[in-house]
């Protein structure tokens, strides 16, 4: 099956899984899926995730939940989708909930945080947001 917006799917499904108090979620794999992974590992918002299966690759990214059983992550937004791009240059480069939140951009020294890149001083294309 194929998507037009994969990250906007990979996005939905843990939206719904953490709706629905699961402790993992899985979705077919692709090397930006993989990134967008681990900077949201790196930043805390989930608890680990791996690559499992042969073909096709699955990513599978098991979710964080505070004490109270309520989701690490509060919101998800895609920014750029394949119908309306967002690029930003670096100086432009958007703070979500006054730092509360991450921007992750498609940069060209990789997927990094907003924080990550005003501190490299590079802009690019930004995914999503998450708070």
């Amino acid at each position: 099956m194929s998507w037009s917006d994969p990250i906007a799917d990979m996005l939905t499904r843990i939206r719904n899984a953490q709706a629905s108090g699961h402790e993992s979620v899985e979705m077919p794999h692709s090397r930006l899926k993989g990134e967008i992974a681990q900077v949201l590992k790196r930043e805390g918002f989930i608890g680990d995730y791996a690559v499992e299966g042969g073909t096709p690759k699955s990513l599978k990214l098991n979710l964080k939940y505070t004490e109270e059983l309520e989701p690490v992550i509060r919101g998800l937004k895609r920014e750029s989708r394949p119908g309306l791009r967002q690029y930003v240059v670096a100086a432009k480069v958007p703070r979500v909930l006054a730092g509360q939140g991450i921007a992750v951009l498609s940069t060209s020294s990789g997927v990094l945080t907003d924080r990550e890149a005003r501190s490299q001083n590079v802009g690019g294309e930004v995914l999503c947001t998450i708070w």
